[in-house]
């Protein structure tokens, strides 16, 4: 498609290499040709490690955040939300800038993977080798192409790379993206090796937990469930962590929950800052910055100032109370992703409370309902925050705060990126997928056991959070990836898969509810796109969108 699909030189894209893993070789092929370049073992290599690179476009950035947890039942629009049209669903169309950008993302990635699988005959790249960068490839097509189609439909697909200018576009329909999917998939599943050395590039147990997922929103039961409990069963060394807020310390990134996940470099300047040569796109997409997105304004409260350990605050996203409410006391998970105490840290007395010294409660931003009598800090309770009679915001700027994307390890208070990785798929999500597909196959016994291995990870010492199988239904299963996964870029692709999207946005998001229809389970097609293809009568807008 012109301007945005296909007009990008190919030896261009070739090039965009320097930061896509903290471990992976790389090599930068300055002023050669793609035919040059990718007829050599080392600017082969390049193109691999770019095709990786796009995963960071979504995964840590804000723009993917809002597309897939936002306008679910589990956040609503904090203060500083840039994007309430895709949020809440208010007037959304063509021209939204987080659409626009992971559009573009995606299919610049799209056509590096085409060209790579389609070139690798000629990488001069020995045989064994060839084999896996070929599965990393269609691995990682699949994984870009399974994004497009369950966030815009049936859409653009080719298998071919683009090296000129095309401006024309098909509309080709779900089943054969996710017949490709599968098939690129299988292929990664036999070809690739257990383990890599290089942290970041992609397993056989990650194409497999993957394709479990894939299978799950294809309606495959028996296949989802095969490849999850292959994952499960294969002795591959994963495990859940013991402590679930063990997950989210910096200093245990590479854990054995994790499946497979986006890396981050610890050199802040390698990852895709804006660069003519090495980010053909045009735009500085920095590191992950989930650490700022989830954080209620604290920083103007009495006794408060910014600082490392409470992040810098950006106030996009808040809990609903809905999402709240999920977690039972003895689930240690709330604990584990929510903080709702700030302890004075402003060093200078004037801008404390009388009485009140370093190190006292500041803030209280509670789920629960409290009386605020006599008490020495700020105080937000559920009540102040939402509205008691439906759950709409009240206030937008304080309320618990999802903590698992802190960062206090950032060089300053003020530093917008995070070296901090993303867990695309980690462990319990097999344990979860298993149990969803075990469900659909009417197995309910079956369903309840594997999700008791994660509940019972969940449970706070000496306490249980087992199950019965009459409990198990396809709503509790929702809850119970809610609970486990909250904030973690999958919630808007659960809802969607299990057509649960516009029942429970409209039960549980009060603030989004009146404005979510049928047609929003996908996304609109980028009006430059449609403006560009010559095509039009073809390449049409998704229904519902202009």
């Amino acid at each position: 498609m012109k301007n945005r699909i296909k007009i990008l030189a190919f030896f261009t894209l070739s090039t965009l290499l320097i930061s896509c893993e903290k471990t992976l070789k790389e090599y930068n092929p300055s002023g050669i040709t793609a035919e040059s370049v990718f007829t050599t073992p080392e600017g082969f290599e390049s193109l691999v490690n770019a095709a990786y690179s796009y995963q960071r476009w979504w995964y840590g950035k804000e723009e993917g955040y809002s597309l897939s947890e936002m306008g679910t039942d589990l956040w609503m629009s904090g203060a500083g939300d840039v994007y309430p049209d895709l949020t809440k669903y208010v007037n959304l169309q063509g021209t939204n800038g987080a659409v626009s950008a992971e559009w573009t993302a995606l299919y610049a990635a799209i056509n590096l993977c085409n060209a790579g699988i389609n070139r690798i005959g000629d990488s001069g790249l020995s045989a064994t080798l060839k084999t896996q960068r070929e599965a990393e490839l269609r691995f990682l097509r699949a994984f870009y192409y399974w994004h497009i189609v369950e966030t815009w439909g049936g859409v653009h697909f080719t298998l071919e790379e683009t090296k000129g200018i095309i401006t024309t576009a098909n509309k080709t329909p779900k089943e054969t993206f996710y017949q490709q999917i599968i098939d690129d998939l299988n292929f990664a599943v036999n070809a690739l090796s257990p383990i890599q050395a290089d942290y970041g590039r992609v397993t056989k147990p990650a194409a497999m937990a993957f394709l479990s997922r894939v299978y799950l929103f294809n309606n495959n039961a028996i296949e989802a469930n095969k490849m999850a409990t292959a994952v499960l069963n294969g002795n591959y060394g994963f495990q859940l962590q013991a402590n679930y807020a063990d997950l989210w310390r910096m200093d245990n990134q590479k854990n054995k929950e994790v499946v497979y996940a986006i890396s981050y470099s610890t050199n802040l300047s390698l990852n895709d800052l804006k660069d003519n040569i090495l980010n053909p796109l045009g735009h500085s997409r920095g590191s992950n910055s989930g650490h700022m997105l989830f954080l209620m304004k604290y920083d103007t409260e009495t006794g408060m100032t910014r600082d490392l350990t409470y992040g810098r605050p950006f106030n996009r996203y808040m809990p609903t109370r809905y999402l709240l409410d999920l977690y039972q006391a003895d689930d240690a998970r709330y604990e584990g992703s929510f903080m709702e105490v700030w302890l004075a840290n402003n060093p200078d007395p004037t801008k404390r409370r009388p009485g009140q010294n370093l190190g006292d409660t500041a803030v209280v931003a509670t789920r629960k309902s409290l009386n605020a009598t006599g008490k020495n800090y700020s105080l937000y309770d559920r009540n102040a925050i939402y509205n008691a009679a439906d759950g709409k915001v009240k206030d937008q700027l304080r309320y618990p705060t999802l903590t698992k994307f802190m960062d206090p390890t950032r060089p300053s208070f003020n530093e917008a990126q995070s070296s901090r990785d993303v867990f695309v798929i980690r462990y319990a999500e097999l344990y979860l997928n298993a149990a969803e597909a075990q469900l659909k196959m009417g197995n309910a016994d079956s369903a309840a056991y594997w999700i008791n291995q994660v509940r019972g990870r969940a449970a706070k010492p000496g306490k249980s959070l087992s199950i019965t199988p009459g409990q198990v239904t396809l709503d509790f299963i929702l809850d119970e990836r809610a609970r486990e996964f909250a904030g973690e870029q999958i919630r808007w692709f659960d809802l969607k898969r299990t057509d649960k999207l516009i029942e429970r946005v409209k039960a549980h998001n009060p603030d989004v509810a009146p404005n979510i229809q049928s047609y929003h389970i996908v996304r609109p097609i980028p009006r430059n796109q449609l403006d560009a293809v010559t095509n039009k009568d073809e390449f049409r807008q998704n229904t519902g969108y202009q």
